[in-house]
């Protein structure tokens, strides 16, 4: 039981820094998550995952995803946070593949409403879920894999001052193909002060 409990720390838990907040996603956003999806559909396909021939489908409504998501949290492989300004959904961060044991690292991936885009909420947000892991959820390493051509989510990990580590040819298939990926990583020693901290030299420029 002791070991169970391990897996499943960090979760549920709600997050704010000023107007920003990430809490868990639930069913009663199905329709600001469809109305947000619908609304930024161009913007947001180019870097949408999408499921390679062969492979099992996704969940095919909000509800069902949703499910899927709070059982994987419940086995302590995934944090699926909603990100809400000023009480209004705005888009969504979600920590995956939690490896424990000897590894204690997970990914984060996340997508924002292009209404609020370069506000700086999407590195606040990403700030808040970055320090939770390192902090309650006990995790020890964060990485982030983004296109090279995906300029805004650049921009969140140079804000952050996450380090690229690497380059991942064909890594993720995003957009209906197989796309190269270039990987950004921080571990819990590299940022003793929280990654929000990082953020305040930033603040002048949002």
């Amino acid at each position: 039981m002791r070991g169970e409990r391990a897996v499943t720390r960090g979760w549920p838990v709600r997050l704010q820094s000023g107007d920003v907040t990430v809490r868990p996603l639930t069913v009663a956003d199905a329709t600001a998550w469809r109305e947000a999806r619908r609304r930024n559909a161009a913007w947001l396909v180019p870097w949408d995952a999408t499921v390679p021939p062969g492979a099992d489908a996704r969940p095919s409504t909000f509800r069902s995803l949703v499910r899927r998501l709070h059982r994987q949290a419940r086995d302590g492989t995934t944090y699926p946070f909603a990100i809400e300004v000023d009480g209004r959904f705005a888009g969504q961060v979600t920590v995956n593949n939690i490896v424990r044991g000897s590894a204690q690292f997970a990914s984060v991936g996340y997508w924002i409403d292009q209404q609020y885009a370069g506000r700086g909420v999407m590195p606040r947000a990403v700030a808040m879920v970055i320090d939770h892991c390192f902090t309650a959820a006990g995790l020890h390493r964060i990485e982030i894999a983004i296109r090279p051509e995906n300029s805004n989510s650049l921009r969140v990990v140079e804000k952050l001052g996450l380090r690229e580590v690497g380059y991942a040819p064909k890594f993720l298939h995003i957009d209906g193909a197989w796309r190269d990926h270039r990987i950004y990583a921080m571990t819990a020693e590299e940022c003793p002060e929280g990654m929000l901290a990082r953020l305040e030299p930033h603040k002048s420029h949002e």
